[in-house]
C-alpha cells in the first residue's frame, strides 16, 4: 500500500492527497468541493475539538449553537463584512420542491422566500442580533461563547482539509464592556491556539498581526499563528479577531455602563478548522505515510499478535488483551489488532501508513521471554522491552516521540526562514526554497501589492516578537519599523 504513495519530491501536491487517501482520513463527496471525513479523519477531529474544548472552558468560555440560516439583510448592515463574504456565499431562495408532469423534480415557484437566507459563511451577524437582545446591562458583560459548527464559503479551488466549500470549525463570539478587555480576550485566544499547536500538534507557530488587507471582513484588527509547512509554504492555522465596536453599531448592541450611560459593546471573534488535519499532514508525515503526534492520535499504540500454530494464538492473543487491559488503565490509546486474513506485515504496514505512533508486535517467543518488540512510526526505531516495564516504556516513548516531532518542525522552520536586506535576495529565495522570508516593509498596502503581484507572496503577519528594527523597505526604499515575515502560502 505505501508503495503507491506518491513522493514529496516527485509531486508535493499528489503525496499530499495520497496521504489522505492511503491513511482513510476522507474522500470526496458526490456535490464538488465538499468532502466526506472518514472514521480516522474525524477522530482526529474529536481528538482536537476535546483539547481545545478544555482550553476554553478553562478560559470561561460557554458553547451554544446559532442556526445555519442567516437572513440576507444581516449580511447588509456591516459594509466591510459583506463585501469580504459577497462573493462566498450560497443563498437559498425557495423553501421547497415540486413533481412538474413534464420536467421531473423542479423547484417550486410559489415557494420563494419573502427574504433570501445565507447559508453560514461566519456568524457574526446572526450573533450580534442576538446579543442586542440579550445585553442591557454592564452586568450582563463579558458574554464568553464558542460554537462547534459547520459552515459554507463557496471556493472554486478546492482541497482536501485546506480548502473545501464546506468546513468544520470552532468559532468564538465574546462581548465585553471595554477595548482593554476585548483585546485582552482576543490575545488569550491567540495564545491557546499557539499552546494547542505546539503542546498538541506538535506544530510550531509564529503570532502576529495580519495586514490592513489580510485582515477579517470587519474586524479592527486580525491576529493569527502562522505555520511552515515542508514544501516551504506558509498556512495560517487560527484566526483570533478584535471586531472593536463595528458589529455592535451595525446591530445597535448597547449597555448601560456604571454610569447610567448607554454605549456600545465591543467584540471579538475567533477559530481554528479542519484545516488543522492538513496542517498536521503537511507538517509531519513522510514518504511511508501519515505521521502523528500522540497527544492526537486517535489510536497511540497498535498491538498485532503473530502466531502460526493455532495452539499458539491462546496464549498470544490472552497475553495481547493483559497487555491492553494494563495499558488503558495506564491512559493509553491502544488497539489489538487480532483480524484473521490479514498478515502481521500487512498489518505493520496498515499501521505505519495511518501514523499510529507506536506498533507492538506479540509472537509466543515474546510470551515465553516476557518480552515485547516496540517499534517507532517517527523514526522506524525498534527494540525489545521487557514485559514488566512496557506501560513506562509506552509513556516515555509517546513523550519523546511527542517532543521530537516538535523539535523537528521547529529545525524544518528554522532551516526555511531568511532575513534578506534586498528585493533581488527576496526572490531568490522565494525561489531556491520557500520557506518564511524576513523583510523589512514600509506598511504601505502600495508595495505589499507590488510584491504580492510579482512573487505571489503575502504578508503573513507582522510578528509580535522581534519586530521593531529600523530599516529601510528594499521594494519602496522608504524607512521600515522593522521586518515582517513573507511567504508563499496555501
Amino acid at each position: 500500500m505505501a508503495d503507491a504513495i506518491t513522493s514529496r519530491e516527485q509531486d508535493y501536491s499528489q503525496w499530499y492527497l495520497d496521504i489522505i487517501k492511503f491513511a482513510k482520513l476522507a474522500d470526496y463527496s458526490p456535490v464538488r468541493g465538499c468532502m466526506i471525513i472518514r472514521p480516522n479523519g474525524y477522530a482526529l477531529w474529536e481528538n482536537m475539538q476535546q483539547a481545545l474544548d478544555k482550553m476554553f472552558k478553562e478560559t470561561g468560555h460557554q458553547n451554544a449553537y446559532f442556526p445555519i440560516f442567516i437572513p440576507q439583510s444581516f449580511l447588509a448592515k456591516e459594509a466591510d463584512h459583506v463585501d469580504g463574504f459577497a462573493k462566498e456565499c450560497a443563498v437559498v431562495t425557495h423553501s421547497r420542491l415540486k413533481v412538474d408532469p413534464e420536467l421531473g423534480l423542479i423547484v417550486d415557484p410559489d415557494s420563494k422566500l419573502e427574504e433570501n437566507l445565507i447559508v453560514r459563511p461566519t456568524s457574526e451577524t446572526i450573533i450580534w442580533d442576538t446579543y442586542s437582545r440579550w445585553i442591557q446591562s454592564w452586568r450582563d458583560l463579558p458574554v464568553l461563547m464558542n460554537q462547534w459548527a459547520n459552515v459554507v464559503r463557496w471556493e472554486m479551488r478546492t482541497r482536501l482539509f485546506l480548502r473545501t466549500m464546506e468546513f468544520l470549525w470552532q468559532e468564538g463570539h465574546t462581548a465585553h464592556s471595554t477595548e482593554e478587555e476585548a483585546v485582552a480576550e482576543t490575545l488569550t485566544i491567540l495564545d491557546v491556539y499557539a499552546t494547542f499547536a505546539e503542546d498538541f500538534m506538535a506544530v510550531p507557530v509564529i503570532k502576529g498581526i495580519k495586514t490592513a488587507s489580510e485582515r477579517f471582513a470587519g474586524a479592527v484588527e486580525t491576529y493569527c499563528i502562522e505555520a511552515m509547512m515542508q514544501d516551504g509554504k506558509a498556512l495560517q492555522a487560527g484566526t483570533s479577531h478584535f471586531l472593536g465596536q463595528n458589529f455592535a453599531k451595525a446591530f445597535d448592541c448597547k449597555f448601560q455602563n456604571k454610569n447610567n450611560e448607554l454605549e456600545y459593546v465591543w467584540a471579538t471573534s475567533w477559530g481554528v478548522s479542519t484545516r488543522l488535519i492538513g496542517a498536521l499532514i503537511m507538517v509531519h508525515s513522510d514518504d511511508k505515510g501519515l505521521v502523528l503526534p500522540p497527544k492526537l492520535a486517535p489510536t497511540q499504540v497498535a498491538l498485532v499478535p503473530i502466531y502460526r500454530k493455532d495452539e499458539e494464538r491462546e496464549s498470544v492473543l490472552e497475553e495481547a488483551y493483559a497487555i491492553k487491559k494494563e495499558l488503558t488503565d495506564a491512559g493509553i490509546r491502544i488497539i489489538v489488532d487480532d483480524r484473521d486474513g490479514f498478515r502481521p506485515g500487512w498489518k505493520f504496514n496498515e499501521y505505519e501508513v495511518q501514523g499510529v505512533p507506536v506498533r507492538l508486535a506479540l509472537g509466543p517467543r515474546d510470551v515465553a521471554n516476557s518480552t515485547i518488540e516496540v517499534a517507532r512510526r517517527d523514526n522506524g526505531q525498534k527494540e525489545t522491552v521487557a514485559r514488566a516495564d512496557l506501560a513506562d516504556s509506552i509513556l516515555n516513548t509517546l513523550e519523546a516521540i511527542q517532543n521530537g516531532l516538535f523539535e523537528r518542525a521547529l529545525k524544518t522552520r528554522e532551516d526555511m526562514t531568511a532575513s534578506v536586506d534586498s528585493y533581488e535576495d527576496f526572490k531568490s529565495v522565494l525561489d531556491s526554497k520557500g520557506g518564511f522570508v524576513r523583510m523589512h516593509w514600509d506598511g504601505t498596502g502600495e508595495t505589499e501589492n507590488q510584491i504580492k503581484a510579482e512573487t505571489k507572496a503575502t504578508i503573513r503577519c507582522i510578528p509580535l516578537e522581534g519586530y521593531e528594527e529600523e530599516g529601510v523597505d528594499p521594494v519602496s526604499g522608504k524607512p521600515s519599523k522593522g521586518r515582517v515575515y513573507f511567504a508563499r502560502s496555501y
